[in-house]
C-alpha cells in the first residue's frame, strides 16, 4: 500500500510535516546527493526502509551509513536509469526478496546548458535519456506491481521547464515537460485501474544543490530554495488521506524568475 496515512496521529518526520512511513518501502533514484539525499533523509526519518539508487557508489553508501547511524533503515543499489535492463533486473531482485516497493520517488536529472546549435546528439541523448526515459522504465516496473499489490505512490520529480523555457535549456525543457505529460498520463491511468495508487509531480523551482551550484558557481544564492522544503512536498504528497490524492505540486522559491 502507499504511505498515505487516513489516522488523525501521524508520526513525525523533519520540517512541518508529520506522516507515519513505518513499514513502507521506498526507492529514490538520483539519491545520493542533493535534492535525492534530503528525500532519503525525510522518507528516513518518517519511518521508510529507503533504497538509494543512484551511479555515485560512495556518496549512496555515506548516506546510507548516515541515516543508518540516526537509526533509519536505508540500503545501497547502483542502478544507470538510462539502463532498462538493469531496471528490470532491480526490480527483479526486490521481487525474489520480496521485498516490493511502496513508494518510488523518480528524482535523477543531468542537464546541459548549452545554446542548441552547440549541442551534440550525446548530450541530448543523455539528458533526455536521463530525465524522461529513465523515470518511464521505472514506472514500467513499478506502476503494473502496485496494480497487482492494490497501492502504492510515485513521486516525479518535474521542474519549472516543464511549463515553461529558456536559453540553453532545449533537451532539460523537453525531457522535463515529457516527463509532466507522462506524469498526468499515469495519474489518470491509476484511477481507473487502482484507487490505492498515488501519482503525484512535483514542480520545483531551483535549489541550492550541486545540480545548480556545479554548473552555475556563481549562482544568486537568495534566489534559490532549500532541497528541503521540496523533501517535506513529498512528504506532504504521501500524507493525504487515501479518500484524496494530489496529481501536481509547485514548490518554488519566492523569487524564482521561470514561474508562471
Amino acid at each position: 500500500m502507499d504511505g498515505r496515512d487516513d489516522s488523525s496521529g501521524r508520526g513525525a518526520t523533519g520540517g512541518g510535516v508529520r506522516v507515519d512511513l513505518r513499514g513502507r518501502r521506498a526507492l529514490v533514484t538520483g539519491g545520493a546527493r542533493g535534492l535525492g539525499a534530503s528525500i532519503c533523509r525525510a522518507l528516513a526519518g518518517a519511518g521508510a526502509s529507503v533504497l538509494v539508487a543512484d551511479v555515485r557508489k560512495e556518496l549512496a553508501r555515506e548516506l546510507c551509513g548516515e541515516l543508518g547511524r540516526s537509526g533509519g533503515e536505508a540500503r545501497f543499489v547502483e542502478l544507470d536509469v538510462r539502463d532498462a535492463a538493469a531496471v528490470a533486473e532491480v526490480f527483479r531482485g526486490l521481487e525474489a526478496a520480496d521485498r516490493p516497493l511502496d513508494i518510488l520517488v523518480n528524482n535523477a536529472a543531468v542537464d546541459v546548458s548549452k545554446p542548441i546549435e552547440h549541442l551534440t546528439a550525446e548530450e541530448v541523448t543523455r539528458v533526455v535519456a536521463t530525465n524522461l526515459l529513465g523515470p518511464m522504465y521505472l514506472c514500467l516496473e513499478t506502476y503494473r506491481r502496485m496494480v497487482a499489490r492494490g497501492g502504492g505512490h510515485i513521486v516525479n520529480i518535474l521542474s519549472t521547464a516543464s511549463n515553461r523555457t529558456w536559453t540553453e535549456a532545449g533537451p532539460y525543457a523537453s525531457a522535463k515537460t515529457g516527463l509532466r505529460a507522462f506524469t498526468h498520463t499515469l495519474f489518470k491511468e491509476a484511477q481507473r485501474d487502482c484507487p490505492g495508487i498515488g501519482v503525484t509531480g512535483i514542480i520545483a523551482g531551483g535549489m541550492e544543490t550541486p545540480f545548480i551550484m556545479e554548473r552555475f558557481p556563481d549562482a544568486d544564492t537568495s534566489m534559490l530554495q532549500s532541497p528541503d522544503v521540496v523533501a517535506d512536498t513529498v512528504l506532504y504528497a504521501l500524507s493525504v488521506p487515501s479518500t484524496s490524492t494530489v496529481s501536481e505540486l509547485v514548490v518554488v522559491p519566492r523569487k524564482e524568475p521561470s514561474w508562471p
